[in-house]
């Protein structure tokens, strides 16, 4: 097949892998997504993966296309691993940390770029893939300089300076509301009805505010989701609200000192529904959240990287 595809963006995830097919004027000429993400292959098999995902696409060139992957690939469990940038890092040259696989494709020719950390003795954090948002971020909003956040299963608090990443934190608040959900006894009252979405949104909204409030008392709020279920009928789907609105304000509550005076707006670089509670919460302390798409983010990040490298 011949198209104008010049070079291949790809986002390598634990769960799922994403690519786009990147013209010479930066148009996506094809785009391709599977759920064969980091946490499903051995290392010898990313290649092979992603040859197969690639190749019907792929124009007919002489030289192997250029690949420009961020993620999980360069993890240590990944295809090869990416040394860290240690922050304060400036992201315009992470294509320079790039590694590349050991053995080379005869269709790619694959380049990993690297992570973030931190290793200062107190704050150590690492992050893979978000840095690649971030510095789309700058693309995305020119000049931008302040907090940001990207809310997912670790969600991030990354503070830039431009394209100079300061410091950042990671909050694992998505993963412990998989944990309680399926492995506490407050299973026993959560469910999820399409129906009651009245009853998911009050219970979000009532989370929220009381873990902004006391994010330092989260350890004993928790119990109010199987309490409010036995003593005062809350139902299952309202239940699940509280508790995920109850972790993200305590995440909100507990770094507002992040969040400079005058900073007009936050921006939110994740999924449509989780930014929306995270801009609700944010609210209520009163800030604005400005949402922005994960995967225009990291398309950004990967056009600019390479540009820049």
């Amino acid at each position: 097949m011949t198209n104008g595809t010049e070079w291949v963006a790809v986002d390598w995830g634990t769960s799922n892998l994403r690519a786009w097919g990147i013209a010479a004027d930066g148009s996506v000429s094809f785009a391709k997504s599977s759920a064969d993400g980091m946490g499903k292959l051995t290392p010898d098999r990313f290649g092979a993966v992603l040859e197969q995902l690639l190749a019907p696409d792929l124009p007919d060139n002489a030289e192997a296309m250029d690949t420009l992957i961020c993620g999980m690939a360069g993890a240590r469990q990944g295809w090869v691993e990416a040394p860290y940038l240690e922050a304060p890092a400036d992201l315009g040259g992470l294509a320079y940390g790039a590694v590349r696989p050991p053995r080379a494709s005869a269709l790619l020719a694959p380049r990993i770029l690297p992570g973030v950390c931190q290793k200062r003795p107190g704050v150590e954090d690492v992050m893979r893939g978000e840095e690649t948002q971030l510095l789309g971020l700058g693309a995305l909003l020119p000049g931008f300089s302040g907090v940001t956040i990207l809310p997912g299963t670790h969600s991030k608090w990354a503070y830039l300076s431009g394209r100079r990443v300061e410091q950042f934190a990671t909050a694992m608040t998505g993963e412990l509301y998989e944990l309680l959900k399926t492995h506490s006894v407050l299973r026993l009252s959560l469910g999820d009805d399409d129906k009651d979405e009245d009853g998911r949104r009050a219970g979000t909204s009532t989370g929220l505010a009381l873990g902004i409030d006391s994010p330092q008392r989260l350890a004993s709020l928790l119990f109010k989701v199987r309490a409010g279920a036995l003593l005062s009928g809350r139902s299952p789907t309202w239940s699940a609200g509280f508790l995920s609105g109850l972790l993200i304000g305590a995440e909100i509550g507990g770094h507002r000192d992040w969040i400079a005076a005058g900073q007009e707006e936050i921006p939110l670089i994740g999924g449509a529904t989780l930014s929306a509670i995270y801009a609700e919460g944010l609210a209520m302390i009163g800030a604005r959240g400005r949402p922005v798409e994960a995967a225009e983010a990291t398309l950004a990040g990967l056009k600019l990287a390479r540009s820049l490298g």
